[in-house]
């Protein structure tokens, strides 16, 4: 009589000797795909985040613990350069942003910076919607015809451009021989806080036509048919229909322009005053001129806390516009 010893069994069932059964096969070749699809995911993404990284990250944080105080390091050869330096002794120091919140000329510049870009974001804003709306109601040859002269200024390198703006706005530029020849003394915008504000405007208004006509012309032809064949006017069907589809457009051009604005130099160093000016022009100023690199890299730090804060905008508007795409799939 022969005796069959079976292999021994776990308590959940499964044989602890002999081959492998197919469940553990199959779950390790699952498990093996899986790691193979994070690491070519890993391995996609790596290189640009690396850039970002090697030439963003780490510049940012060496430039913020530059302004509280740490010298040493990668700081060293900008102290040895610097004519004023604060240094902390083992814990950051906040006395160069002490010291910059009592300078009335800091003040200043912080102050002009602002005002050109809430204003400046407020005019793109409602120039850009107002050509993008005329053109995608109206759908004529003049429509197009103001939309490309809108965006003219995308083709228009920064620096020529503004050296136009400051010769045009002159008192002996066009502007004040215009006002001149009809009687009237026109104040010259140039070297104006005024001047900049306008500079501003050329060099953001293309990407503001742009981002929000395409906004525009995503808004279905049906849903404007339906609303106007409700009874709605032409101003109730702008208002209740195409500006809440276009909200995210609208958001991106605010945060892209008050972003681009607020860190601007070109236009406001060849248009503006010297003084008060915006806060890109004076760090450049107190970096070279004054050699004080440590007072520079603090008004950079400010920059980037008014940066981020306007940021916030745009991580909003994705984020809706991701929720909005999820729903509609769903």
């Amino acid at each position: 009589m022969t005796t069959t010893i079976a292999p021994p069994v776990e308590a959940g069932g499964e044989p602890t000797g002999g081959r492998p059964t197919s469940s553990g096969t199959d779950t390790r070749r699952r498990l093996g795909r899986s790691a193979r699809r994070i690491g070519s995911g890993w391995l996609s993404v790596s290189p640009p985040v690396l850039v970002v990284l090697i030439f963003v990250g780490i510049p940012v944080v060496t430039g913020i613990a530059f302004a509280v105080g740490y010298t040493g390091g990668p700081n060293a050869i900008a102290t040895l350069l610097s004519t004023s330096v604060l240094q902390n002794d083992g814990s950051p120091t906040f006395d160069v942003f002490k010291s910059l919140f009592a300078d009335s000329q800091f003040l200043s510049d912080l102050w002009v910076t602002i005002v050109v870009t809430v204003v400046t974001v407020v005019v793109i804003t409602m120039v850009a919607w107002s050509i993008a709306l005329y053109a995608r109601l109206a759908g004529s040859r003049w429509s197009r015809i103001v939309t490309g002269v809108a965006i003219v200024p995308l083709f228009i390198p920064v620096v020529i451009g503004a050296y136009a703006i400051r010769k045009f706005y002159l008192s002996t530029g066009f502007w004040g021989s215009a006002g001149k020849l009809f009687g009237i003394d026109l104040p010259p915008l140039s070297y104006h806080t005024s001047g900049i504000i306008v500079g501003q405007i050329w060099t953001s208004l293309p990407f503001a036509v742009l981002l929000i006509s395409s906004g525009l012309a995503a808004v279905p032809d049906a849903l404007i048919d339906a609303a106007r064949d409700a009874g709605a006017g032409m101003v109730r069907t702008v208002w209740s229909v195409m500006v809440p589809m276009c909200t995210v457009p609208t958001v991106i051009v605010a945060t892209f322009t008050g972003v681009g604005v607020l860190g601007s130099f070109t236009v406001p160093f060849m248009i503006g005053p010297t003084s008060p000016t915006m806060l890109g022009v004076q760090l450049v100023t107190t970096y070279n001129s004054y050699q004080r690199p440590q007072q520079a890299q603090a008004m950079a730090v400010v920059l980037f806390v008014l940066a981020i804060a306007i940021g916030w905008g745009y991580v909003w508007a994705n984020a809706r516009q991701a929720r909005s795409s999820a729903v509609m799939g769903s």
